[in-house]
């Protein structure tokens, strides 16, 4: 829906002075996150800056948003989805409301429940809430981390925004680089909340809130992905299907609010089919209009799939035919949105589609996202089942080494995922400069509280495994750095209607033999929904959204890919060893040399990547 941004003073004193156009630049820095319009608000102790995209109530959404009284003033990124069930509740209540828009519910119904409100809420949010009566001011984020929300702390200030790049804009703010989260990024598929890629600015973790009163700051957690220990299975099939259906469509019939025309991303797969298939159910007279990526190369093209769903529901069809040198053209632009390094090129792929989405007039786009994390639809739900004991490629002495390493980061020596992480902190190890290695011990990623093991404990590998993917792969990575902010990158607001938190709720629920049956991943999905998916892709296996990494980008002698990871540029940033680089990039250049873009790290990507990252945010060389 929007950007937001901000300063508050944490003693809620006078806010430091700054030249003039320094809170102008914090908006502008994420006007391609709302083009519509602007606002903002400055009191004695703080300042709200909003960037909006239009979706509801076009005329009156204008924020800041306040109060009757004006004692609660608030800036939304996103949507309330509940909110006219909300808002009825409120009015009967005695509530007055001014507008139309989602987002006044919040500032009603923090009069109404306080910060417990966040337990009402359905949606995909970020928000800056102050209460001038009490001096109480809230950040929080949505349950799932659809809505990043990122702050740093500067000389008594608190500064926030949907996007790094606005934080940037304040004067004194530090550009640091985060090791910590490039370590991330080498054994976890991204980022992974509350570290960024910049050493003092921080995100929000999802399902967290933070609160500011009598100058103490507190970061607090209000929900969780939470699997029971023990699930009853004395219930029939019947009642995970109509249960699983009812709360699907209304979730599909939620994500269709809108003033503006409503799209869909078709990737040739099961979940985006099922979103297809509910929302013309919602309205057959209406021809939504969807978007996918084709491919020259085979072993990426999911066209056929995509032809076959467009036809089945009537869609307005576009498909963009991506190829290797789209990929080398967008990489900068995909790096600096995300505003991270990446070890997968897809996002330029997303950038492309967002750009089409924009070029035909559409604000809003459904997406198949949260599926695979909740119904076990990825490879390693099916690995799992096979493993019995650790991989018997390690000698005695790395398994022995492994499992004190599983113990230690999920607290089950057992559970492997990604990859088998002692042998591969060796291998990072040898792509770091020697100055960098020197500090290896002080920002292993593997070293820190990367999950919350409580949560993992007594669980079976399918629910263990589900929790991993959404603190580690999902929020932060396929949610924020290729979700929110590759579609906002092109005024395009993604939502997902398998993270609605009903549907989350009652998945929750569900036996893990309905999720994996056998070997048949997502199979109460492929059963409830059956009508909706075209037959070939009923039985086809999961085929992951995948693109063309830096072998293929090596092969086309590029001058930018070439330049990137030159000798003497690796060199004068100081982070990775070049001659280590050099070694990389010969192997990676033999004819007979492959990678799996799906299971093995792009190791070259993430340095490829990361040379860009330095030089797009000026951060510095390492010395």
């Amino acid at each position: 829906m929007c950007g937001i941004t901000g300063v508050i003073n944490i003693n809620l004193q006078t806010l430091n002075k700054v030249e003039n156009h320094v809170y102008k630049d914090m908006i502008t820095a994420m006007k391609h996150r709302g083009p519509d319009e602007e606002g903002e608000m400055l009191k004695e102790n703080l300042w709200f800056g909003f960037s909006r995209l239009s979706i509801i109530d076009l005329a009156h959404g204008q924020q800041p948003i306040e109060n009757e009284s004006g004692s609660i003033v608030c800036i939304c990124n996103g949507e309330i989805f509940n909110y006219k069930e909300l808002r009825k509740d409120l009015i009967s209540k005695g509530h007055v409301f001014r507008t139309n828009c989602d987002v006044e519910v919040l500032v009603h119904l923090y009069e109404d429940k306080g910060i417990e409100m966040l337990n009402l809420l359905n949606g995909q949010f970020s928000f800056a809430l102050y209460d001038h009566k009490k001096q109480l001011f809230f950040l929080a984020r949505d349950h799932v981390g659809i809505c990043p929300l990122f702050y740093s702390i500067n000389d008594g200030h608190l500064i926030f925004a949907s996007e790094i790049k606005a934080i940037l804009k304040y004067p004194g703010i530090s550009r640091q680089v985060n090791l910590e989260g490039l370590d991330q990024i080498f054994c976890l598929p991204g980022l992974c909340s509350p570290t960024t890629m910049f050493r003092d600015i921080h995100a929000l973790k999802p399902g967290h809130y933070l609160k500011i009163q009598k100058g103490k700051i507190t970061v607090t957690e209000y929900w969780d992905l939470i699997y029971p220990t023990e699930i009853p299975d004395n219930k029939p099939e019947s009642f995970y299907e109509d249960g699983l259906h009812d709360l699907l469509v209304k979730s599909v019939a939620y994500r269709l609010q809108a003033d503006v025309p409503v799209g869909m991303y078709i990737s040739g797969g099961l979940d985006s089919a099922i979103i297809a298939g509910l929302s013309r159910s919602q309205n057959d007279k209406i021809r939504h209009p969807s978007f996918g990526i084709i491919f020259d190369q085979k072993n990426f093209d999911e066209r056929e799939y995509q032809h076959l769903v467009a036809s089945l529901n009537n869609n307005v069809h576009d498909e963009i035919n991506f190829d290797i040198k789209d990929i080398s053209g967008k990489l900068s632009d995909m790096i600096f949105c995300a505003e991270t390094p990446l070890k997968e090129t897809y996002n330029t792929c997303g950038l492309a589609l967002s750009e089409r989405v924009k070029q035909n007039g559409i604000k809003v786009v459904l997406t198949g996202e949260g599926a695979d994390e909740l119904f076990g639809g990825y490879v390693g739900y099916k690995l799992d089942k096979q493993r019995t004991h650790l991989h018997n490629d390690l000698t005695d002495m790395e398994q022995m080494f492994e499992a004190e390493v599983r113990d230690l980061i999920w607290g089950d020596e057992s559970f492997q995922y990604e990859k088998n992480l002692y042998p591969y902190e060796e291998i990072r190890r040898s792509v770091y400069s020697k100055e960098v290695d020197r500090q290896f011990n002080i920002f292993n990623c593997l070293n820190g509280n990367l999950v919350d093991k409580s949560k993992l404990k007594n669980r079976s590998k399918l629910q263990q495994r589900s929790y991993l993917d959404f603190k580690l792969r999902l929020s932060d990575h396929l949610l924020a750095d290729h979700g929110d902010r590759i579609s906002y990158a092109n005024s395009v607001e993604a939502r997902y209607p398998f993270l609605d938190i009903n549907v989350i709720e009652f998945a929750k629920q569900i036996p893990d033999r309905l999720k994996l049956n056998d070997f048949n991943e997502k199979y109460i999905l492929r059963k409830t929904f059956s009508k909706y998916i075209p037959g070939p892709i009923q039985t086809r296996e999961k085929f992951g959204f995948v693109a063309p990494g830096t072998r293929y980008l090596l092969q086309q002698n590029d001058e930018f890919i070439n330049d990137l990871l030159s000798y003497d540029r690796i060199k004068r940033q100081g982070y990775f060893d070049p001659d280590a680089v050099e070694s990389l990039k010969k192997i990676y250049r033999q004819a007979d040399f492959s990678l799996s873009e799906t299971f093995e790290v792009d190791i070259l990507m993430i340095v490829l990547t990361f040379s860009l990252f330095v030089d797009l945010f000026k951060m510095p060389s390492h010395s």
